[in-house]
């Protein structure tokens, strides 16, 4: 008997571990939901079930598997990033090619455990905020067929809206990560640019560009992106910006709303009455509401395609433009042409004007903590749009626009359902590295609307508990002669260090035995897949105590960012690899404690 209702991650996880469900019998009934929902227009390409239910096998036969923080957690792709064994088209069969590799964000998604089923349909070349601008079809909206289902991410809402997968992988450049989610009742995170490596992205504008995230949840969202969060190398765009923990709500959470008469509904007087619902209901959670400007936002939004960033979707496709142009979709190809005729001056112009709006954002959050919108203005039946593409896509753009260009991270939270059936979500913003924030904060705005999860899901239970939090102490995880018990933890709690829990790394670490006196473990992140999962403990310490204790840390070893099995970061030790020469891989003990006790038998 399939299940009706869709789950969460977090539930996914938590029966894979209990034992109460396999991976492969999760896998086998979201192949059943998929054949229920009956829409080939979500995928366009979907693994054999037969080849996807027996990686869950494999993956619940190794020693390791309970400790993946997406346990046998099945995910779709949108199919213009790159995943091993499927082809990627961005929706135009003319530009299909065959990864050799997964994109670095697929690929950590695997080693935590995630089991890869199918590559979702797009506005091509994510060009569009529909939905309607494929050649492979359009998915119908989850919640309401005859709306649009949003774009350009459309599959991948769809497919978690209609409870079809817990989690799927969009891209953002213009609101392609939030309009959607909106649309599809569910929730959608644009991290900061760079957080998420774009390596095995086919660019839709390459320096606006972020990887997103769909979910039932706040808390699944979060966790996936603090899986696929970190530099890398074959990413020149990427940055080391760790999300950070959740937190419990802040006492004095200031939010912007935009001055009287600035919003635009284009006469949805529905979604104008579910907004002001909305801010009522953070005012009852304890917000203080402050008015901003918001024009200067929208100057900033006008900037993206009246300005020169045309330019970067048309370098994506020129080849093809001038080889083929009948292979791309008419009014991805109007649009994208556009971006041949853009000169030099005017992209220097747009990049000087771009600067002095940065500026006026920074000074809008500086008593602000971040800005509450609409995710969209109002929505669109897919007739409607299909006899007006160009004005209706835009309006959808209102909000989501300028995001990128001012380098914010957003989460689009759905906030009501109205009377006639459509969804009205909110997105809250703020300036980059501020990810954690927004995830603390819409968690709790979400459970308190109450509603469904996506399309089809009973109301979100109540709120896990976050970790207890020590103030303003600092966690720090140890993995050598510091744990409990050893020659060296005597020094923690000389410091008054507490213990906070014992867990383990992500698996994508190795441990190394150094050749010193005494013998020192070395953590070495390495590429994901290519580790295992390391024991060790986290500790707290007060921030005096915590810079004590860093200061006396001797070469080679150095604090860094370590992620841990369960997708969360944390401060603790890591070793310079340019002393590994000499060094013994000892990372098959899973931990310093088990060499140190096989070393003292021999």
């Amino acid at each position: 008997m399939w299940a009706e209702q869709p789950e969460t991650i977090a539930a996914i996880v938590a029966a894979h571990r209990a034992g109460t469900l396999t991976p492969a019998e999760t896998i086998a009934r979201t192949y059943q939901r998929i054949r229920d929902h009956d829409d080939p227009a979500i995928f366009i390409s979907l693994r054999d079930e037969t080849d996807a239910v027996a990686e869950a096998e494999r993956l619940a036969a190794r020693a390791d598997a309970a400790d993946l923080p997406l346990y046998g957690v099945p995910v779709a792709v949108k199919d213009n990033i790159d995943a091993l064994g499927f082809a990627t088209t961005a929706a135009c069969p003319a530009f299909s090619t065959t990864p050799t590799r997964d994109s670095t964000a697929v690929a950590r998604l695997r080693a935590a455990g995630a089991i890869v089923i199918g590559k979702t349909n797009l506005d091509q070349f994510a060009t569009g905020l529909v939905g309607v601008r494929s050649p492979y079809g359009i998915p119908k909206n989850s919640v309401r067929d005859d709306l649009i289902p949003g774009g350009s991410s459309s599959g991948s809402a769809v497919a978690v809206g209609a409870g079809l997968v817990p989690l799927s992988l969009g891209t953002d450049t213009a609101g392609s990560g939030r309009v959607p989610a909106m649309l599809n009742n569910i929730v959608g995170l644009k991290p900061s640019l760079g957080m998420i490596s774009n390596a095995g992205l086919v660019p839709a504008c390459r320096t606006l560009d972020c990887i997103s995230v769909f979910a039932l949840t706040v808390d699944d969202a979060a966790l996936a992106l603090s899986v696929m969060a970190g530099p890398d190398p074959a990413d020149p765009f990427s940055r080391d910006r760790p999300p950070g923990p959740l937190t419990q709500f802040p006492a004095n959470l200031r939010l912007g709303v935009p001055r009287n008469g600035q919003l635009i509904f284009f006469g949805d007087k529905k979604s104008e009455t579910a907004y002001a619902d909305a801010l009522k209901r953070w005012t009852a959670l304890g917000a203080t509401l402050v008015e901003f400007d918001l024009e200067p936002f929208y100057e900033t939004a006008r900037l993206l395609y009246e300005g020169p960033w045309v330019a970067e979707r048309y370098l994506v496709i020129k080849d093809l433009l001038a080889s083929a142009p009948d292979a791309i979709h008419p009014v991805t190809r109007e649009i994208t042409a556009a971006g041949a005729r853009l000169t030099a001056a005017e992209t220097f112009a747009a990049l000087y004007r771009l600067q002095g709006l940065r500026k006026i954002a920074e000074r809008t959050f500086a008593d602000i903590d971040a800005l509450v919108l609409p995710t969209a203005p109002t929505a669109y039946t897919t007739a409607q749009v299909l006899a007006n593409p160009i004005e209706l896509n835009s309006r959808l753009g209102t909000y989501t626009n300028f995001v990128n260009l001012l380098d914010l991270c957003g989460l689009a939270v759905p906030a009501s359902m109205r009377a006639d059936g459509i969804p009205f979500g909110i997105t809250l913003l703020a300036p980059a590295g501020h990810d954690a924030l927004l995830a603390s904060i819409g968690r709790v705005f979400q459970a308190d609307t109450k509603l469904g999860l996506g399309a089809k899901g009973a109301a979100q239970a109540l709120l896990p508990p976050l970790p207890a939090s020590g103030g303003d102490d600092i966690p720090i995880a140890v993995v050598g002669a510091h744990l409990s018990g050893m020659v060296l933890n005597g020094e923690l709690k000389a410091l008054d260090a507490k213990p906070i829990e014992a867990t383990r790394t992500a698996p994508d670490y190795k441990l190394y035995a150094l050749k010193t006196t005494p013998t020192k473990p070395g953590l070495l992140r390495v590429a994901a897949g290519k580790g295992a999962s390391i024991e060790l403990e986290i500790w707290s310490l007060s921030p005096s105590a915590f810079g004590k204790f860093v200061n006396a840390i001797p070469s080679p070893m150095a604090i860094g960012t370590v992620r841990l099995a369960d997708g969360r970061s944390v401060k603790g030790f890591l070793v310079e690899p340019e002393v590994l020469g000499d060094a013994r891989d000892i990372t098959s003990y899973g931990g310093w404690r088990k060499f140190m006790a096989e070393a003292a038998k021999e």
